[in-house]
């Protein structure tokens, strides 16, 4: 009588491919072993693009006082790990973002899932760097050990310019956490992987969550 009148709730939708794929990396604890297990040492170059405010890079450096690279375009964030760093000169911060081109940009603010792809009332215009040309050309980096790409949806294209450069080549190891929100994102997650493949080797996935692609040596 009291379903007949007050009738239960449907059942939730089953999770999709990526909340299992989430649930598993939580449970491998990936943000702390995954992401941070590498074959680095002080002599080694990191690249942290999208760095927030520095966590990640804190961590990487505190494993292995390696030369960290810092890329974040937030105001706020790029100033909180200015602080963060600004007595350790292995680890340097820029205030603009690495992207597949140059240009001044409208970005959502929102914690670490700020991005260009999402609409919400705190925005705030960035800058935005050739990755390219500031990374190979400006800093002539032209062996990476480890890159990290964290950008809210802006991977899709930051790769396409890097591989088309060839210049994945110069990178050991390419840590992504590619966005499922961006238009046609699982075409385009497939065709980088598969332009990756052709050099790279796919050392761990989690289906839109993270994955790290480690080049043939």
């Amino acid at each position: 009588m009291a379903n007949a009148i007050d009738p239960p709730p449907p059942p939730p939708p089953p999770p999709t491919q990526r909340d299992l794929a989430l649930e598993q990396w939580l449970r491998d604890e990936g943000d702390k072993t995954l992401r941070l297990h590498y074959d680095l040492g002080p002599e080694s170059t990191v690249v942290d693009i999208g760095g927030y405010e520095g966590q990640w890079a804190s961590d990487i450096y505190a494993m292995y006082r390696c030369r960290i690279f810092v890329f974040e375009p937030v105001t706020a964030y790029a100033a909180a790990a200015t602080r963060r760093f600004v007595h350790n000169d292995a680890i340097r911060v820029f205030p603009y973002g690495l992207a597949a081109s140059t240009a001044d940009s409208e970005i959502t603010v929102n914690g670490d899932a700020s991005s260009l792809f999402n609409h919400g009332q705190t925005r705030e215009i960035i800058k935005l760097r050739d990755a390219v040309q500031c990374l190979r050309g400006d800093l002539e980096l032209n062996e990476i050990d480890l890159m990290k790409l964290n950008i809210e949806g802006a991977e899709y294209d930051l790769l396409d310019r890097v591989l088309d450069e060839k210049y994945h080549l110069a990178i050991r190891n390419i840590q992504v956490q590619f966005h499922d929100f961006v238009e046609d994102a699982q075409q385009r997650r497939s065709d980088l992987r598969r332009r990756l493949s052709e050099t790279h080797e796919l050392t761990y996935e989690y289906y839109f969550v993270w994955e790290n692609w480690r080049r043939r040596d």
